[in-house]
């Protein structure tokens, strides 16, 4: 997971902030729309997101809401709009600061840091959820099984999150479908078992005879703490 994601548009100026934060001790990935960055998002994610407003298709507001769906991560709006009603609407999207261009890079600087410091500082044992002998920290969304990581995609780690929330809890094959990928209807029952068979890989002692995410056949998978 990198520490930051950075949406801006103008290639120069990206590179340029790029730059700025990887020297001043963070890892960074510049992305130049808001496509670019939800496709970042949905497989990677970063601990802060830097997000200009005026960006090529979906703009910053779009982007942000799109975030706030599946994290509270800190979120720092960029944008030559300084107006009232501008920042307002960045806030009610969902930012947690507002920065206007041109950009001083020591100011970001500071606001990258006071966020991250606010967000983070002494978090770690409040986000850190115990199952049985799994660990997931929320924060930085790992799995941890008897203090050794496992490395699980997004997807994985979003049906595992959902399914240690409900335990002991039969979850349709459908309310699954629909929590994590937002489908309406339940179309594709191949990808959540595809993805289920993965988690059990991962996760199982033995994932043939799992312990944790069984199976409610025709229905759907209930998950035991182990």
């Amino acid at each position: 997971m990198k520490d930051i994601l950075l949406v801006e548009d103008h290639e120069e100026l990206n590179q340029l902030m790029c730059g700025f934060l990887q020297r001043s001790g963070y890892t960074v990935k510049g992305a130049l729309s808001g496509e670019d960055a939800l496709a970042f998002w949905r497989e990677e994610r970063a601990r802060l997101v830097i997000l200009d407003v005026a960006l090529p298709g979906q703009d910053g507001f779009a982007v942000c809401k799109a975030i706030r769906e599946s994290s509270a991560v800190p979120l720092l709006f960029l944008s030559a709009r300084t107006g009232k009603e501008d920042q307002m609407n960045g806030y009610l999207a969902g930012a947690d600061d507002y920065m206007e261009k041109p950009v001083d890079m020591d100011i970001l600087r500071a606001k990258v840091s006071a966020l991250m410091h606010r967000y983070y500082e002494n978090r770690e044992q409040k986000t850190r959820v115990q199952s049985g002998t799994l660990t997931i920290d929320t924060d930085a969304q790992k799995v941890y099984c008897r203090q050794k990581e496992i490395a699980l995609t997004v997807k994985e780690y979003e049906l595992l999150w959902l399914l240690v929330q409900n335990p002991g809890k039969v979850l349709q094959k459908e309310f699954l479908f629909g929590k994590i990928w937002g489908a309406d209807c339940f179309s594709e029952s191949q990808t959540l078992t595809v993805h289920m068979k993965m988690l059990r890989d991962k996760i199982e002692d033995d994932p043939k005879k799992p312990k944790r995410i069984k199976t409610v056949w025709g229905v759907g998978y209930i998950y035991e703490e182990v």
